[in-house]
C-alpha cells in the first residue's frame, strides 16, 4: 500500500498504464471474436441467418448482464484485483475452447474438409461463448472502477482524464481488431484440407487475452487494492426491503414523516450504510431513462449497415463495403475524445459555463437524436432512387424478347411491341386479380395465351421468342441485393445445356431458352467462362462483365452468332445504387459526438458519485442500461414493422428527444456529492463517539468548557 505512492509518471499513478493496456488487449480480443461470430455461425456451423442473429444478440445481451455478477464477486467477496485475475483466466479458457471448436480436423476423420459431427463443434462453441460472456462481463465493471481506485483524493482532474483514456483504449482495441481479424479469416489453413482459417482468427484474440492477463498481473506490486467489505449487495437489498416494510407499517398519520423513505431503516441499520444506499438509489433513479440512448446507439451495427447496403460505396477513388462503415464510429472516437478533452471542454469552461456531467449527458442524448434525424433525411434521399417493388397482392412483369423476330405482347390495358433482343422499360405492376389475360404473337403466327400463374408480391420476367413461345421466370429478387452486392443471371438461347463459371461461382446446366437463378458478386469487374457442347472449339468462351457497382442486378443473354460462337447481351433489372455512402458520415459524426459526451461522462459520473464500497455495483448498473437498450431494439424492431424506414428513424429520434427532456428535468433536481467527504464525516463522528465511550468524564468536561 505504502509503495504505490512513489510510482507515478506525468502526474498519473504508473499502475494506470498497465490497466489501460490490459483494457486495450481485452477489447481487441472481444471485438475481434465478435466480428467473426455471425460468419462462423452461418458458414461453419451452417445455421440460417435468423437463428445466427438471435444467438448473436443473446450472447451480446449476456455480456452486458454478467457485469452484475462480476460486481457482486468484487465488492463482496474477492475484491476487484482478484476478480479481474480469476475471471480473465475463465475468459482466456473460453477463447481457447471457441478456437478449438472451429478446427475442422477435430471431427473430420475422413478428411473431406467438412466436420463429421457438428454437434461436437456446436457444444464446444456454446461452452466457449458462455465462458467468454462470464469473463468479459464479469471484469467489465471491475476494470474501470479499479482504475478509478488508483487515484488519490484531489486527483479528480487526472481521474476524469483517465476515464477518457480508458474509453480511447476500448475503441482503439475494437478499431484495430475489426480491421485485422477479417484479414486473418481469409487466410487458408488446415492439416488435411485447406479452408477459411477460423482457428487462427479466433486464436489471435485468445492469445491477446492471455497477454492482457499477464500485463495486468505484472503491475500487481503497484496497485492500490481495497479489501472487499462483506456482502454489500445483500445488505443493500435487505436494508431497502426493511425500509419499505417499516414505512408501510407506519403509514398512518399519527407517525411523524421522515425526510427520505430510506430513513425508515434507521431502527435496524446504521446511518453510514443508509447514506451510502441513498447515494446509489439517487444515481440508479437517474439511470432509468438512459437505455433509450443505447437503443439508438446500437443500431449502427444493424439498421445503419442495412442502409449502407442501398448506397454506393465509391468515395473518390476508394471503394468501401457497407459493413466497413461501422469503423467510421471507432475512427471518429479515437479522434474526438482527445479533441473534446483537450480543446472543447476547456473552451467551454473559459466561457464561464459550468458544463456538469449531467448536462453533458443531456447534450449527448440530444446529439444522438439529431443523428437519427440525419439518418431519416438520408433515407428519404435513398427512397427517391429505390426501384418500386411489388406489395401484397401486386405482381410485377417485365417482358424480354430473346428471339430473332418482332413480338407483340398484349397485357391488361396495354400492348407492347418488342424488337429482337430488347426488353420493356422496367417492370409493369398489375393487381394479381386483374391479371386475366396475357397474349403473345409474332407477325404471321397465331396468338398464344400465357397460362402460367404469377405469384403475388414477386417480380417475374416473361421471356418470349418466335413464333409464339414463352417462359415465365420468377425473379426471386423483391428487394435490393444484400450487402450491396450485385445480382447476375444468365439466359440461354442455345439448344443444349450451358454451364457458366464466374469468379468461383457456378451457374450449372441452364436449359435452352431459360434463365438461371441470380448469384451475387461484390463490386468490381468479373470474368466468366461459358461451357457448352454446342459451342465450336475455336470460339472465345472467356468474357468480362461490365464494371459492377453496388446493389444492381443484370440479366446476361447468351446468343448464338452466325459462326456458332456465343455473344452476350446485357439487360439491366435493377439499377445500381446512386446515393453515396459518404452521406452517412454526418449521422455517424453526430452519434459519435453524442457518445463521447454521454458515454465517457457516464462512466466517470457513475464512479465519482458512488460510495467507496459500491463502485463496481454502480458501474454494473451503468452497463445494465446498455443491456436494456439492446432489448428495446429487439422489441421495437420486432413489434413495429414500418412500411417506410425513415418513419422508424423519426420515431426513434422523437422518443429519444422526449426522454432527453425528461432526463434534463430529473438532472435539474440532482445535487452532486463527494462520497469521500461524507464518509470522512462519518469517520470523524465515530472517532468522537469512541472517545466519549472511553472517557466520559473528559468529554463532559470539554463540553462544559465550550458552554461557558
Amino acid at each position: 500500500m505504502g509503495m504505490s505512492k512513489s510510482w507515478s509518471c506525468l502526474g498519473y499513478p504508473l499502475s494506470i498504464f498497465f490497466i489501460v493496456v490490459n483494457e486495450f488487449c481485452e477489447r481487441f480480443s472481444y471485438y475481434g471474436m465478435r466480428a467473426l461470430l455471425i460468419l462462423y455461425f452461418t458458414n461453419f456451423i451452417r445455421w440460417d441467418d435468423n437463428l445466427s442473429t438471435a444467438i448473436y444478440h443473446t450472447f451480446v445481451a449476456l455480456c452486458y448482464l454478467t457485469p452484475i455478477l462480476g460486481a457482486l464477486i468484487a465488492d463482496s467477496w474477492l475484491g476487484k484485483f482478484k476478480t479481474i485475475v480469476s475471471l480473465s483466466i475463465v475468459y482466456t479458457i473460453g477463447q481457447v475452447v471457441l478456437s478449438v471448436s472451429s478446427i475442422t480436423d477435430l471431427t473430420d476423420h475422413n478428411h473431406d474438409g467438412t466436420p463429421d459431427s457438428l454437434p461436437v463443434h456446436v457444444a464446444l462453441s456454446m461452452i466457449g461463448l458462455a465462458l467468454i460472456a462470464l469473463g468479459t462481463g464479469g471484469i467489465k465493471p471491475c476494470v474501470s472502477a479499479f482504475g478509478g481506485d488508483q487515484f488519490e483524493e484531489g486527483q479528480e482532474k487526472q481521474r476524469n482524464r483517465f476515464f477518457s483514456i480508458f474509453y480511447l483504449a476500448i475503441n482503439a482495441g475494437s478499431l484495430l481488431s475489426t480491421i485485422i481479424t477479417p484479414m486473418l479469416r481469409v487466410q487458408q489453413c488446415g492439416i488435411h484440407s485447406k479452408q477459411a482459417c477460423y482457428p487462427l482468427a479466433f486464436g489471435v484474440p485468445a492469445a491477446l487475452m492471455a497477454v492482457s492477463l499477464i500485463v495486468f498481473i505484472l503491475g500487481s506490486g503497484m496497485y492500490k487494492k481495497f479489501q472487499p467489505q462483506g456482502n454489500i449487495m445483500a445488505k443493500v437489498v435487505k436494508c431497502i426491503g426493511f425500509a419499505i416494510k417499516n414505512r408501510f407499517r407506519h403509514r398512518s398519520k399519527t407517525f411523524p414523516k421522515r425526510e427520505h423513505w430510506l430513513d425508515w431503516a434507521k431502527e435496524k441499520y446504521d446511518e453510514r450504510l443508509i447514506s451510502q444506499i441513498k447515494m446509489v438509489t439517487r444515481v440508479m433513479f437517474l439511470y432509468i431513462p438512459l437505455p433509450m440512448f443505447w437503443a439508438l446507439f446500437d443500431q449502427q451495427g444493424s439498421r445503419w449497415t442495412l442502409q449502407a447496403t442501398t448506397m454506393s460505396g465509391r468515395i473518390g477513388t476508394i471503394e468501401i463495403q457497407p459493413d466497413q462503415m461501422q469503423t467510421v464510429n471507432a475512427i471518429l472516437i479515437v479522434i474526438m475524445v482527445p479533441i473534446f478533452d483537450a480543446v472543447l471542454y476547456p473552451l467551454i469552461a473559459k466561457c464561464g459555463f459550468n458544463f456538469t456531467s449531467l448536462k453533458k449527458m443531456t447534450v449527448g442524448m440530444f446529439l444522438a437524436s439529431m443523428a437519427f434525424v440525419a439518418a431519416a433525411i438520408v433515407q428519404v434521399e435513398i427512397d427517391k432512387t429505390l426501384p418500386v417493388f411489388p406489395n401484397g397482392n401486386e405482381v410485377q412483369i417485365k417482358v424480354l424478347n430473346i428471339g430473332n423476330d418482332n413480338m407483340s405482347v398484349s397485357l391488361p390495358e396495354e400492348i407492347v411491341l418488342l424488337e429482337p433482343m430488347s426488353q420493356t422499360n422496367g417492370f409493369m405492376t398489375f393487381d394479381v386479380n386483374k391479371l386475366t389475360s396475357i397474349n403473345i404473337s409474332s407477325p404471321g403466327s397465331p396468338v398464344t395465351a400465357v397460362t402460367d400463374s404469377f405469384e403475388q408480391g414477386q417480380r417475374h420476367t416473361l421471356l418470349v421468342w418466335a413464333p409464339s413461345h414463352y417462359q415465365v421466370v420468377k425473379d426471386g429478387l423483391n428487394q435490393k441485393p444484400e450487402k450491396g452486392e450485385n445480382g447476375i443471371r444468365f439466359v440461354n438461347t442455345y439448344n443444349d445445356l450451358i454451364t457458366i463459371t464466374m469468379s468461383g461461382k457456378v451457374f450449372a446446366n441452364i436449359s435452352s431458352y431459360n434463365a438461371s437463378k441470380y448469384q451475387f458478386f461484390p463490386s468490381g469487374r468479373k470474368g466468366y467462362t461459358i461451357n457448352s457442347t454446342e459451342i465450336p472449339p475455336q470460339c472465345e468462351t472467356n468474357f468480362n462483365t461490365l464494371y459492377l457497382e453496388f446493389g444492381s442486378a443484370y440479366t446476361y443473354v447468351i446468343q448464338k452468332k452466325n459462326d456458332g460462337c456465343p455473344e452476350v447481351k446485357t439487360f439491366e433489372d435493377i439499377a445500381a445504387n446512386t446515393v453515396n455512402m459518404a452521406l452517412q458520415i454526418p449521422q455517424y459524426f453526430l452519434l459519435t459526438c453524442g457518445e463521447v459526451v454521454f458515454s465517457v461522462t457516464g462512466l466517470e459520473f457513475s464512479y465519482s458519485q458512488a460510495p467507496s464500497n459500491m463502485k463496481s455495483v454502480l458501474q454494473a448498473g451503468w452497463l445494465l442500461t446498455v443491456a436494456v437498450g439492446n432489448i428495446i431494439v429487439l422489441i421495437v424492431a420486432g413489434a413495429g414493422q414500418f412500411s417506410k424506414q425513415w418513419a422508424e428513424y423519426v420515431l426513434f429520434a422523437a422518443l429519444l428527444l422526449v426522454v432527453c427532456v425528461i432526463f434534463a428535468i430529473m438532472a435539474g433536481f440532482y445535487t452532486y456529492i463527494n462520497p469521500a467527504e461524507i464518509e470522512a464525516q462519518f469517520d470523524e463522528d465515530e472517532k468522537k463517539k469512541s472517545l466519549e465511550k472511553r472517557n466520559p468524564y473528559f468529554m463532559s468536561e470539554a463540553n462544559s468548557q465550550t458552554q461557558m
